[in-house]
């Protein structure tokens, strides 16, 4: 019998119950004594043994549905080893609930946060199979989130329906999008949406150059600016302070967000801010339908592996199914799970192919 516990933790995303239904096809299709264990919540449903016992109908007709059939909860990784408020230690609990139940692994659908999470269960001992879930792209080692995409088509679209008011009224208009601490959504739908400034926290922006584009698009004749900026924009002066100056800055900020201080800064009435980020999150057909067939003839077949060829690796394994926009090899991802444990103990982070060929 081959048990598999699945989880979804942190922000829902585009996709997360397509990837699941793929993954579950997948082994349901090539073995008949499967369990899969639906835990609630997140890790939340792990450290406290909230769970249900799914079959592959469970997974049907979800293959468009937005969100998680699963539910999903932030569980902060630098508070794992501090025990709960009725002092139960969760790294403990999750260990027991998955020997309880007698897991063979642990498929787990996250970000930064949650893989860190994962890699945690994996030094202590259980195996695990990871998806990389993220809206911003930033889960190092692999070339596109599944989430991603999907967002930027969102704002893309918004950036370019804006483009007629924005045109008819001479306004200029802000438009936030999501992008807390890296701008990978924000520079493609920016570029794409034909916005005339982009704004992203890799780069710190200076109120005059964009005011000066303001008033050179005015000069010409154009009657509109439109600028995409990220939530985590920053000024250079603000760049400048130290982490906590800067915190304690926000922390005392009269401006909701970013963008209701850059309309005050321009100064150029009327201004108009859009914000998307609950919109980013919504389903988008075209993209993921082609992202869960790939993880269906992969994640599955690399939990199937991984198992089936533990006595290649010494002790509990740990692999992320890195998604590459062009290709998705089985071989190569069985390769990254064989040399994991040490050199992701080592490195601390993800690898790819050509760390290990």
């Amino acid at each position: 019998m081959l048990r598999i516990g699945m989880l979804t933790s942190g922000g829902d995303c585009q996709a997360l119950n397509a990837a699941m239904r793929g993954v579950v096809k997948g082994i349901c299709n090539k073995r008949k004594d499967v369990e899969i264990y639906g835990f609630k919540d997140g890790y939340k449903g792990l450290i406290y043994s909230d769970f249900n016992m799914l079959t592959s109908r469970d997974f049907s007709g979800i293959l468009t549905q937005g969100g998680t059939i699963l539910g999903t909860s932030r569980q902060p990784f630098k508070l794992m080893r501090v025990p709960d408020k009725d002092g139960i230690d969760k790294v403990e609990a999750m260990k027991h609930t998955y020997h309880k139940l007698h897991l063979d692994c642990l498929v787990i659908l996250g970000g930064n946060g949650t893989h860190k999470t994962a890699n945690l269960l994996r030094e202590e001992g259980l195996n695990v199979v990871t998806l990389p879930k993220t809206i911003d792209n930033d889960l190092w080692g692999t070339d596109m989130t599944f989430g991603f995409q999907s967002a930027v088509d969102i704002a893309t679209d918004t950036i370019d329906r804006i483009h007629t008011t924005a045109t008819s009224h001479s306004r200029v208009f802000i438009i936030e999008v999501m992008g807390h601490k890296v701008g990978h959504v924000t520079l493609h739908a920016g570029i794409a949406g034909g916005a005339d400034v982009i704004l992203l926290p890799e780069i710190p922006y200076d109120i005059k150059a964009i005011k000066n584009v303001i008033d050179k698009r005015t000069q010409a004749g154009k009657r509109f600016t439109i600028l995409a900026v990220a939530e985590g924009a920053i000024s250079k002066e603000d760049a400048k302070l130290k982490k906590k100056e800067y915190k304690e800055k926000l922390a005392n900020r009269k401006y909701p967000s970013i963008a209701y201080e850059l309309a005050e800064q321009i100064e150029k009435a009327p201004t108009f801010i859009s914000s998307i980020e609950t919109g980013q999150r919504g389903m988008s057909i075209e993209t993921f339908v082609s992202i869960a067939n790939a993880l269906n003839v992969s994640a599955d077949a690399l939990l199937i592996d991984s198992i089936e060829n533990t006595e290649r690796i010494s002790g509990s394994f740990f692999a992320a199914a890195a998604f590459d926009c062009n290709e998705f090899e089985r071989r190569v991802l069985l390769e990254l799970l064989i040399a994991s444990k040490e050199a992701i103990r080592k490195n601390k982070r993800f690898l790819r192919y050509e760390d290990v060929k």
